[in-house]
């Protein structure tokens, strides 16, 4: 899981929205509990915010330099299937500074 220590380097901003309390946001609340210290650690600059709405569907959205952004449905993945969504995303940026 290299890409973790590389999200600075990809991306400008992480954004998890999710409902505090529906059971289709469990998995990614599980994710941004477990993981999201971990990820701060290694990125310390980079925003990694976490928003919380009542009724949302989970989305991960990704900011890139020139205010690019890319989004993600999270509704029916795993926490595994997030942390690979991630990994795509840092990816994609890489991409798009070539």
């Amino acid at each position: 899981m290299a890409w973790r220590g590389h999200l600075s380097r990809n991306l400008k901003e992480l954004r998890f929205l999710f409902c505090p309390t529906s059971p289709a946001s469990s998995p990614t609340r599980i994710f941004v509990q477990k993981n999201y210290k971990d990820l701060k650690t290694l990125n310390p600059k980079l925003p990694l915010l976490i928003r919380e709405c009542s009724g949302i569907e989970p989305q991960l959205w990704a900011r890139y330099d020139m205010g690019v952004e890319r989004g993600i449905r999270l509704e029916g993945m795993t926490e595994q299937q997030i942390a690979k969504a991630i990994e795509d995303l840092v990816k994609m940026g890489a991409g798009l500074k070539a």
